[in-house]
């Protein structure tokens, strides 16, 4: 099992640690155009192997697509990060270009490869990745639900003060602070429903602390965060390189379901071999369906920019 990860950054960096300590891939190779600093972000991690105990080879390459020859699974993390203040979709004019160009290259090198974009505003960045590539559905993937749903268990947790494996949570929608869908409503504490514990006022305020996940995290940081969106990534390129079975909220490309069409948004799916197995359609509450209504307008605007 061969992965690609494009941006050796903090994000794509976690990622390829992350892969590497669960031990299921033979290889994973980390580019960015940066001379030298992949090759000396997989030097640092390889020096960790024998203190974390994985056999995963990570090579590093400066621009080389050649080196990403036969990769099954390509992780696209490359493009500029948000500063305090910036939204997701600011970022829309460089990364665009960043991401028509690497997918473009990756596809060329490994034509049967699966696609994880985390590259921001990351629903437009998959949406564009189908435009460049023309891979079919099941084998390009958004990340931000992923990401989005450990935020509200995170936060769900802390309202609860439960341990986290207590926890079950979901995110849907768009991968942005307006347009994420907590389903507070399907929230659980080891099966019972989190409103059994919490008032709705105090879940009201861990959908709103989830939405701002991220720019409360850019706030503090002075950049994106890394280690969670790593994580995210990690546990996506598991289940399809171990064809797990699982179900995240990732950003799918819809064509009818949830009644929406042409575009990427965040709703639940089955990830194994193939990728994308299956799109889940859950039944949703008129306002949980009002409020993904209402997210996938904001991604489609967001689509128009690319014109």
């Amino acid at each position: 099992m061969k992965v690609t990860v494009v941006g050796a950054g903090a994000v794509g960096a976690s990622c390829a640690e992350y892969i590497a300590i669960k031990n299921f891939a033979s290889e994973v190779v980390l580019l960015d155009i940066k001379e030298g600093f992949a090759e000396g972000k997989a030097m640092d991690l390889m020096q960790t192997a024998s203190l974390n105990n994985f056999d995963t080879k990570i090579t590093g390459t400066t621009g080389d697509y050649s080196k990403t020859a036969g990769s099954d699974i390509a992780v696209i993390t490359s493009g500029i990060p948000r500063k305090p203040g910036m939204t997701r979709e600011e970022l829309i004019g460089i990364n665009a270009g960043i991401v028509k160009s690497v997918a473009a290259s990756l596809v060329e090198q490994s034509p049967n490869v699966i696609l994880i974009v985390v590259s921001n505003p990351m629903d437009t960045m998959t949406y564009l990745a189908h435009q460049v590539t023309g891979l079919p559905k099941n084998r390009i993937i958004g990340m931000g639900g992923a990401l989005d749903s450990a935020r509200f268990k995170y936060r769900l947790a802390e309202a609860l003060e439960a341990p986290i494996s207590d926890v079950d949570g979901m995110v849907i929608g768009g991968h942005s602070d307006k347009g994420m869908v907590p389903l507070t409503r399907l929230a659980t504490r080891n099966s019972v429903p989190a409103s059994e514990f919490l008032s709705e006022e105090r879940l009201e305020q861990v959908l709103q602390d989830t939405k701002v996940g991220g720019a409360t995290l850019t706030k503090l940081l002075g950049t994106s965060a890394w280690y969670a969106p790593g994580a995210a990534v990690s546990g996506l390129v598991q289940a399809i390189a171990c064809d797990q079975k699982k179900i995240f909220p990732c950003s799918a490309l819809l064509e009818g379901e949830y009644g929406l069409s042409d575009l990427c948004i965040g709703v639940p799916v089955v990830l194994g071999a193939n990728g994308i197995e299956k799109i889940v359609e859950i039944e949703l509450s008129d306002a949980e369906r009002s409020a993904l209504t209402e997210s996938a307008e904001g991604v489609k605007k967001t689509n128009g920019l690319l014109a």
